[in-house]
């Protein structure tokens, strides 16, 4: 999904973490459709679940915290509210103190993805606001999903 491969098409069997999403009725937009910035929510969501569970971070009171530097989505084919989406997730980038997790958001019992995006967060320190390496335990879990 890096770069241009952002064009190819996305299947499950790419994405070694899924996480299931209810879409709620005020995500569709006036077309009939789940609005553009809620994919964001969506790659979000799964994001901020894996680390929360298979890490332990704790993103309200924790000294070091991820935030986002970069993201970015592209389209397929919309998505609807009553749908269920299945966010996979996987790490492209694997650095220091960053990390770009890719995403594609797809319909339940399809194989092609509806979108596909990234996010790119760099772990910072909460109190200076400076980056610092990535916490062995945080490591540890991101390197589950380095394809």
């Amino acid at each position: 999904m890096s770069g241009d491969t952002l064009k190819e098409i996305e299947t499950r069997d790419r994405f070694p973490h899924f996480l299931s999403i209810p879409t709620r009725w005020k995500d569709n937009d006036i077309y009939g459709h789940v609005n553009n910035v809620v994919y964001y929510s969506y790659f979000d969501t799964v994001i901020t679940r894996y680390l929360m569970v298979e890490s332990q971070i704790d993103i309200v009171r924790g000294l070091v915290v991820p935030f986002t530097v970069e993201n970015m989505c592209r389209y397929r084919r919309s998505l609807s509210f009553p749908e269920v989406v299945d966010a996979g997730l996987r790490v492209a980038r694997l650095g220091r103190s960053s990390v770009r997790y890719e995403i594609g958001l797809f319909r339940q019992r399809q194989d092609d993805a509806a979108a596909v995006g990234y996010f790119v967060d760099v772990f910072v320190d909460r109190a200076t606001g400076k980056s610092v390496p990535i916490p062995p335990e945080i490591r540890n879990v991101l390197e589950r999903l380095v394809v």
